[in-house]
């Protein structure tokens, strides 16, 4: 059995999408199969309105231990470098590039640190 989360996963949707139109909690995959060899007419209209700006998941990868999650993307994300898990330690991140400043943005996903480095705008000097 696959779970409604993970079927809106699969179905690139919002879960407020899977529970609207009343995906169960959990599916089989031969329902799951049935609904992406034969979208409902409600889905195809949510592909067909996309634009393409945000996704509506993404997939994160802990740049230290490899623990992956899939998450909604938040407007206020920038273009992260790295995602580690918080209770990693600065040290373990490889450092930022000379030349290059790094910020990091918590509560990214259910535990993840965001960290974005930029070039600084001096050029690093």
């Amino acid at each position: 059995m696959i779970s409604r989360r993970d079927v809106a996963i699969a179905l690139d949707i919002p879960m407020e999408m899977a529970q609207r139109h009343g995906l169960p909690k959990f599916m089989s995959e031969e329902q799951l199969g049935a609904l992406l060899d034969s979208p409902p007419a409600w889905l195809e209209q949510s592909r067909a309105n996309r634009t393409g700006k945000r996704p509506v998941w993404v997939h994160l990868v802990c740049a230290v231990c490899g623990y992956e999650e899939a998450a909604r993307p938040k407007k206020w994300w920038p273009d992260f470098t790295y995602v580690v898990c918080d209770h990693h330690r600065p040290d373990d991140v490889p450092p930022a590039q000379a030349g290059f400043v790094r910020s990091e943005f918590d509560g990214v996903g259910t535990r993840f640190v965001g960290i974005a480095d930029v070039e600084a705008p001096d050029g690093g000097r």
